[in-house]
């Protein structure tokens, strides 16, 4: 049975594009709220439906509480639903996570993304949904997957909205997990920056995504022609989405962070001196040119 909160945000986040944003800041990790401010504005103006914020994307595992709050009421202030990333830290300890949820509906998060674990993940999330009572949805990360019974038992809460699957390169992983959301009646989420339109194709109804952090229409486009049904619209649409993608999500993987940053001064959404992800691997030369060259086409 499905809590009613959960069942609310589900069904509030079907066919909506949720964009994993970035963080923006400095090079000594200073994050100024008025670049944070018109940043995120500027990811709903151009089509984003909800924020995601402290995730993956947004380093969420490395932002200190002030920095973590900072974020989460800038993005509550956009109007649209925010979900918050909670954990992620390696040895980081249940109430800990706990505790970032509880703040995270003291500042009007509509949800938590609730970062992969690797002892009891059930018992993890029903702490978190203690502590905060705010909807949860799972992740299935690539880098730390949920056996199927795992998730299973996950998508079996009273408090999981859905499931945000990002296996990366695994289509049988992806399928098989956006399978068991439905069967569980919660929300499939794509987190497929890399098999985007296929994910849809396989049942996703919704997506939260990092290439979202910036170039917002290009995904955008290709949800809302998926959604509703103009297929003809979808196929080009996709094309334009994974040229950009196959160019950010590549190796190093943990570079896309800074591709999009790169990506998002390129637009005007930020001053160069805060596209910087300082979490991040070096890139090699002539990386950021060929980035920008791919997401000028557009």
């Amino acid at each position: 049975m499905i809590a009613p909160a959960a069942a609310a945000l589900r069904d509030r986040l079907r066919w909506r594009l949720v964009a994993a944003t970035a963080t923006p800041m400095d090079t000594d990790r200073v994050v100024d709220a008025a670049v944070l401010d018109r940043y995120l504005r500027g990811l709903v103006a151009d089509g984003a439906d909800a924020l995601a914020v402290c995730a993956h994307t947004g380093r969420g595992p490395h932002l200190d509480p002030a920095t973590r709050d900072l974020v989460v009421r800038h993005a509550v202030d956009t109007g649209v639903p925010v979900v918050v990333g909670v954990g992620g830290r390696p040895g980081e300890h249940t109430d800990d996570v706990a505790a970032q949820a509880a703040r995270a509906a003291d500042l009007g998060a509509a949800g938590v993304l609730v970062f992969p674990v690797d002892g009891d993940a059930l018992a993890h999330h029903d702490a978190v949904w203690r502590a905060a009572g705010l909807p949860m949805l799972a992740f299935d990360l690539y880098t730390r997957p949920y056996a199927a019974s795992r998730l299973a038992a996950l998508l079996a809460h009273p408090g999981v909205a859905g499931v945000k699957v990002a296996r990366l390169h695994d289509a049988l992983a992806c399928q098989a997990a956006l399978a068991a959301a439905h069967r569980a009646d919660r929300l499939a989420v794509t987190g497929e920056d890399r098999m985007f339109g296929p994910s849809l194709m396989w049942g996703a109804q919704a997506a939260l995504v990092g290439l979202a952090a910036a170039a917002v229409p290009v995904t955008a486009a290709v949800l809302r022609a998926y959604a509703d049904g103009k297929h003809d619209d979808f196929v080009a649409a996709s094309a334009r989405l994974d040229r950009l993608a196959e160019v950010t999500f590549t190796d190093p993987m943990e570079g896309y962070v800074q591709r999009m940053l790169h990506i998002a001064a390129d637009e005007g959404r930020i001053p160069a001196s805060h596209a910087v992800d300082a979490y991040g691997p070096a890139l090699p030369d002539g990386d950021r040119d060929r980035v920008l060259t791919v997401a000028r086409q557009r």
